[in-house]
């Protein structure tokens, strides 16, 4: 067995908790609170983080979105966090070590671990976690399963002691992006009846920082402290999401001070807060991620909706279509200039992984048309519309979310470019939930009724996932073009347990080629994440990593860190631990006189970015 490491995590010492903060400890979710304090409490000292993206899920087996990925890292721990460089640090386990051959990770948890309601916290629930989903495929809508491909069973010897099997030496095991739950309270459950009966009111126990307390769907989140926390000092006595319906909304919040903290501001928006308030500090943060132009590829027949021509599955057709579009344009007069031009499913930031493409398409109108010529696809009754290999006038459906501003500038671009070379698109926004929706296959009950479509994926430390959306085995879970390719999957399954070298990056390599070539998705632009931040209330914002943002990045570090403005921050904060998503519940707390809150409903990643 190799040495044990230690993973850094935050003093730990008492919380200071304001008296309201204990007073509305835990509960609630519709405003709704029983009894009363005769005491005069200090006001709260509130975090106000404002999106343009609404909360799909406060289930985190059910959250498709980033915003749902940011909720349950409040509520629950990771088996081991992110620090600020996104290294491993404590989260669920205080401490692992790894055996000489690579194959077994024991992981120690701390003897004084409490879930939030005062239970303890100990390797069950680890073990009961994991089993729930080992051998289970499209856990979490497909991203959860991801994390444990390479894991071949769990154990716990004792209450304080995780022993993980791989089947090969590799090291996702420390970046798996699972939320720990509690056995004690969602044991007597499947996983079916976790995504239905739970669906979107499931009870929240965790042992994260904040723990929800309240949602209403398309207006906010609200977050209490985690009296049982014990990384350290929190600043913020609660933490309040707001879902703003469009960023002007956001943006005027934040120039009132009514949010200290915007996620994903235009870029127009972004220029303005360079002068606008001295108390306000922008952060382009480097993109791990992308944003894509994607084709419904689905090759079987669907009798009710489907793409509307088989063209969609043409690579030649895609391929053709890949010249008719300019990044650099895009990039200058939808982001403002905050990005890079797109090429592979591996984002540049990844400097391990990245490799560009061997045959990068250029920009040419002339050359798109001649493409699309060539593959049969003419203008025959000369009317600027060419038609599919079936005859069918080419009059496609170009789909975006409506949370953020930019999908539908880009389509407008595209849309025009492609009408020049004689494919007619009109695009149409929706709200996310309707977009999903729309996309399932008949794999996930439904009729993929679309053609193209753009959005975004994040991704994670390893290029893993954002890789394995192009699985035929994905078609019902996190693929969204629907696209199947035998050697790319045998690609895949051959890069899986490889340990970081030469030989994983050689094959990671050709994946990226392959996607590239065969056009599922134009990587349209790797963009940067426009976030501000108020400095009038909060000091001790930190980005992760440097070039990231202090918030929306990986766990609930960036919330950690923080400190009231007045309090000085010399030296070094020390590194708390790492949190992920789950459920909702009523819960009753004890402080001198126990406060009742009730549980209310909610509504249903990518930011699926």
């Amino acid at each position: 067995m190799g040495d044990s490491i230690v993973l850094k995590s935050a003093a730990r010492r008492p919380l200071l908790r304001r008296a309201a903060a204990l007073l509305v400890a835990f509960g609630l979710v519709a405003g709704l609170s029983v009894g009363s304090s005769p005491v005069k409490a200090e006001a709260p000292l509130v975090l106000s983080v404002g999106t343009t993206q609404d909360l799909d899920a406060m289930n985190p087996f059910n959250t498709a979105l980033v915003t749902g990925y940011e909720v349950f890292t409040l509520n629950y721990d990771l088996l081991t966090g992110f620090g600020s460089d996104l290294e491993p640090i404590a989260g669920f386990a205080e401490s692992y070590s790894v055996s000489d051959d690579g194959l077994t990770y024991t992981f120690t948890i701390a003897n004084d671990l409490l879930w939030s309601d005062g239970e303890p916290a100990t390797s069950a629930d680890v073990v009961y976690t994991f089993n729930l989903i080992l051998g289970e495929e499209y856990v979490g809508l497909g991203y959860l399963d991801t994390y444990l491909d390479d894991v071949t069973s769990v154990s716990a010897p004792d209450a304080q002691t995780v022993v993980v099997t791989m089947n090969a030496p590799v090291s996702r095991i420390l970046q798996s992006f699972i939320p720990i739950i509690p056995e004690h309270i969602w044991g007597g459950n499947t996983l079916e009846e976790i995504s239905s009966t739970y669906a979107n009111d499931p009870p929240v126990v965790g042992t994260g920082p904040y723990q929800a307390v309240e949602w209403k769907t398309g207006e906010y989140a609200r977050f209490a402290k985690n009296p049982h926390w014990r990384g350290g000092d929190l600043a913020a006595d609660e933490v309040v999401l707001r879902f703003f319906k469009s960023a002007d909304a956001m943006y005027q919040a934040l120039m009132a001070g009514e949010i200290d903290y915007a996620h994903n501001v235009t870029a127009e928006q972004f220029k303005l807060l360079e002068s606008a308030d001295p108390n306000i500090v922008r952060v382009a943060g480097s993109a791990n991620g992308f944003t894509e132009l994607g084709f419904n590829a689905y090759a079987k027949e669907i009798k009710k909706g489907g793409a509307s021509t088989t063209a969609l599955r043409d690579q030649r057709f895609r391929d053709a279509l890949g010249y008719a579009i300019d990044r650099e344009a895009l990039i200058e007069k939808v982001l403002g200039g905050y990005g890079v031009a797109g090429s592979t499913q591996v984002p540049p930031i990844s400097v391990a992984w990245h490799v560009e493409p061997t045959n990068p398409r250029r920009f040419d109108l002339a050359e798109a048309a001649k493409r699309l010529e060539a593959a049969g696809y003419v203008d025959s009754d000369g009317d600027g519309t060419r038609e599919d290999l079936d005859g069918k006038p080419l009059n496609l459906r170009l789909y975006v979310p409506s949370s953020e501003d930019s999908y539908s500038k880009a389509a407008e671009f595209i849309a025009g470019w492609f009408n020049e070379v004689g494919v007619s698109v009109n695009a149409q926004a929706f709200d996310s939930d309707t977009l999903v929706d729309m996309m399932l296959p008949p794999e996930a009950d439904g009729t993929a009724n679309y053609d193209l479509f753009i959005w975004g994926w994040a991704g994670d430390v390893d290029p893993n996932l954002l890789m394995k959306l192009f699985l035929t085995e994905e078609i019902g879970a996190s693929s969204d073009s629907l696209w199947s390719n035998a050697q790319y999957d045998a690609l895949y399954e051959e890069q899986l347990n490889l340990p970081n070298g030469p030989e994983r990056k050689a094959i990671v390599t050709q994946l990226q080629q392959l996607m590239y070539d065969e056009a599922p998705y134009h990587v349209l632009y790797y963009d940067a994440s426009l976030d501000a931040y108020r400095t009038d209330k909060f000091s001790g914002w930190k980005n992760q990593p440097t070039d990231g943002t202090p918030l929306f990045g990986l766990g609930p570090i960036g919330y950690t860190l923080l400190k009231p403005a007045t309090v000085e921050t010399g030296g070094v904060d020390p590194l708390p631990e790492g949190g992920v998503p789950i459920p909702l519940v009523a819960l009753a707390a004890a402080v001198g006189v126990a406060l009742l809150m009730l549980s209310r409903r909610g509504k249903r990643r990518s930011d699926e970015d």
